[in-house]
């Protein structure tokens, strides 16, 4: 199993790296297009602001690379914003994957948004084995509002989706590499995807 992480210096990359290794998988971390697009299943994963990380990713071509992707690709956190058509952060265009736009949170609560919350309306192989409103770790102070393509959805303040899935592509808002048993389970049922 070839398991590529995309590594544009998004502060993430070898958390998520251990995580795979604690489940019995060795992935590699590239920012090399040739690499990424022989995987048989990549990472794209984030922590960040938005712009700074479109510009990292143009400065290895990988805007173009990443939407034509095949393979089953996962997004994390600021990877699943990436793969929107526009965020408000700053003002950025994205990659344009997911037709959404995503927003700032503007609610009575603390942003940004940290810690341990649940996901609901649990759909898809995703989420095999995982129970609805099992919780999982956040921090984020943008979201992706609930869409057509949202697998799973959190409550703060507003409800949002915390997972959308198009073809291809997964994404979600939680980090799974910080989420314990559950999000475990959530990577191990990626890299079992078709």
């Amino acid at each position: 199993m070839n398991i590529v992480i995309i590594d544009y210096g998004a502060g993430n990359v070898k958390s998520v790296q251990f995580a795979l290794e604690r489940l019995g998988y060795q992935a590699v971390c590239s920012n090399d297009p040739d690499v990424i697009r022989e995987a048989d299943k990549v990472i794209f994963p984030g922590v960040g602001e938005a712009k700074s990380a479109m510009e990292e990713i143009k400065k290895y071509g990988l805007e173009k690379v990443i939407p034509e992707l095949k393979q089953p690709v996962l997004g994390i956190c600021l990877g699943m914003q990436l793969m929107c058509e526009h965020s408000e952060e700053n003002d950025t265009d994205c990659l344009g994957i997911f037709p959404i736009e995503v927003k700032k949170f503007q609610v009575d609560l603390k942003v940004p948004h940290i810690g341990w919350n649940q996901i609901i309306d649990l759909k898809g192989h995703l989420f095999d084995q995982v129970e609805a409103s099992s919780y999982v770790y956040y921090v984020h102070s943008y979201y992706v509002p609930e869409n057509e393509f949202s697998i799973a959805n959190t409550d703060y303040g507003i409800k949002y989706s915390g997972a959308i899935r198009k073809d291809n592509f997964y994404a979600c808002q939680f980090h799974p590499e910080k989420s314990g048993a559950i999000g475990e389970q959530i990577l191990k049922n990626f890299i079992k995807a078709v």
